[in-house]
């Protein structure tokens, strides 16, 4: 069977584990807070509303798509492709191709970040097949201006983050439904997740705390994946709201 993403691929690893996911989400929930095209989700109203639902429905389009065969991964893509133009049908107006080249990036980047601060470091092959695999789906989009190697996208990355990035009426807005939604110790948990995840400029943009508090704790929390003690961590800080779905996103594990 052809798949979309091979069977071997780190890609796979990276997108099969709850762990590298939640954290490729706390980065992104920041970057996303920062970013010129945020009013986007404002339009829709799904992010802010419901930031945990929001992450659930972008997982399963991300699982449809590493670990379905090709042309069901195609179907998720299209799909994908066909909720993005009847949201610019309802507004009136295209969203910037600028604005998809920045989710993608993000997806790109924050694979490879949360992966290396949880597991270890990709080698240069590795960061290029992450690149290769979410640039297919970028292709498949229509995504115009996609780089065509990845050194380009690392120059490209940092020129969106130099460019595309502002503190707006929508970050702190973004922030406090955060908060309302995760509660007050699992926000501070995702601002401290944040901290360690994201880019130097993002970090000095939203202002976060410079010294890496969870450090400590993440070297506990990877000590007691060796006794497949992790969930004992997990069901104290998770939202039980959210328990199921989030062991649900342990695909490494049955795949």
């Amino acid at each position: 069977m052809n798949y979309f993403v091979q069977q071997n691929s780190v890609v796979r690893q990276i997108w099969g584990k709850s762990d590298t996911i939640l954290f490729i989400f706390a980065g992104a929930s920041a970057e996303f807070a920062l970013n010129k095209a945020v009013d986007w989700l404002y339009f829709t109203g799904r992010l802010p509303a419901d930031p945990l639902g929001r992450l659930f429905s972008t997982v399963g389009y991300a699982r449809k798509i590493v670990f379905s065969e090709e042309a069901a991964a195609h179907r998720a893509i299209d799909s994908m492709a066909a909720i993005h133009a009847g949201v610019e049908s309802r507004r009136g107006y295209a969203i910037p191709d600028w604005a998809y080249r920045d989710v993608l990036f993000m997806l790109i980047d924050y694979s490879i970040r949360a992966y290396e601060l949880l597991e270890r470091r990709l080698t240069e092959e590795e960061k290029a097949e992450v690149f290769e695999v979410f640039n297919r789906v970028g292709t498949r989009m229509g995504i115009q201006g996609l780089p065509s190697s990845y050194p380009e996208w690392q120059l490209a990355r940092e020129e969106h983050l130099l460019q595309n990035l502002e503190e707006s009426k929508y970050t702190s807005d973004l922030y406090q439904q955060y908060k309302k939604n995760l509660g007050r110790v699992r926000y501070w948990l995702l601002l401290q997740a944040q901290v360690l995840v994201v880019p130097e400029h993002v970090r000095a943009q939203l202002r976060l705390w410079r010294v890496p508090v969870l450090k400590p704790v993440l070297a506990g929390y990877k000590l007691s994946r060796a006794f497949n003690a992790e969930w004992l961590l997990k069901e104290l800080i998770l939202p039980p709201d959210y328990k199921a779905e989030i062991r649900e996103l342990d695909v490494v594990r049955i795949v």
